[in-house]
């Protein structure tokens, strides 16, 4: 993904220097699933099950960043930066609303938000409450190295991910999701979340579209190879279950990357109706 010369954004709070610092655990071991934490708190991928024996969170004093974290801070505000010239002009094109862009939080090991506490471990993830975006940055080295999702643009897709969550709180739908899921049974409200994350995976596919200009060749199978590696057959397969529908939360593989393609083929946000769809 070509950034250079792309502005980085303002709405960054870095907690990188203070305190939390590192999970620690072994090898790969159990289901790494995707999961939402609790009404209101909808999270990117759930690591913890990946650490043997559940990891341990240690803390740290203040200290100083490394080079590789000073670029991925650079990346990740010029990702955001790019979410947001698209967004705004999106949204009031093709919905007529104005687009308020979300502040992302950029931590180190662990930190805390409204939504509850969060550790590296927990993965990216959007809190309602405060609107803003969480992101520990050494998760791109988890993307990379254990769950398969290679690449810069694959990283991107995190992002552009959980600010998709973003727009569907600008646009209501996150608070009528979360009414209806209290409303219903753990399977039904599984379901629900699958739809509201198919269609953050569709709306992350609209930015694609839109910072086209921006692609290098191989950019987009990137993304689908990241959306094919967080779906939650592949992960339940990758911890040697048998994948269990009724469990899941965020989509097959297939249905993962077939609404990012979705939305990057249609560019509109209408083409993410994931709601409105009996067949997912």
């Amino acid at each position: 993904m070509r950034l250079k010369g792309l502005r980085r954004s303002r709405n960054v709070e870095d907690r990188r220097r203070s305190g939390g610092r590192g999970v620690r655990g072994a090898g790969i071991g159990g289901v790494g699933m995707i999961v939402v934490l609790a009404i209101g708190y909808f999270a990117g991928i759930d690591v913890t099950p990946l650490l043997q024996g559940g990891g341990q969170v240690q803390t740290s004093a203040p200290r100083e960043l490394s080079a590789e974290e000073e670029r991925a801070a650079d990346f990740s505000a010029r990702v955001l930066a790019s979410t947001e010239e698209v967004w705004s002009d999106l949204m009031p094109q093709q919905v007529g609303q104005e687009y308020h862009p979300p502040v992302m939080v950029l931590y180190s090991g662990i930190t805390r938000s409204p939504c509850g506490g969060a550790s590296g471990a927990t993965g990216p993830f959007y809190c309602p409450a405060d609107r803003k975006a969480y992101l520990d940055t050494e998760f791109f080295a988890t993307l990379s190295q254990r769950l398969g999702a290679r690449g810069d643009f694959a990283a991107a897709y995190v992002i552009a991910h959980e600010v998709a969550h973003h727009v569907q709180n600008e646009l209501g739908i996150l608070g009528q999701v979360s009414e209806a899921r209290q409303a219903s049974s753990e399977r039904q409200a599984n379901a629900l979340t699958v739809r509201l994350e198919l269609q953050a995976d569709c709306l992350s596919g609209v930015w694609a579209q839109a910072v086209d200009s921006l692609l290098e060749p191989g950019d987009l199978d990137e993304a689908l190879n990241a959306a094919r590696r967080i779906g939650d057959d592949h992960l339940q397969r990758q911890a040697g279950r048998v994948p269990q529908p009724h469990t899941f939360t965020h989509g097959t593989s297939e249905q993962r990357s077939r609404w990012f393609a979705t939305g990057y083929d249609s560019g509109q946000m209408g083409a993410c109706d994931t709601f409105g769809t009996e067949q997912l």
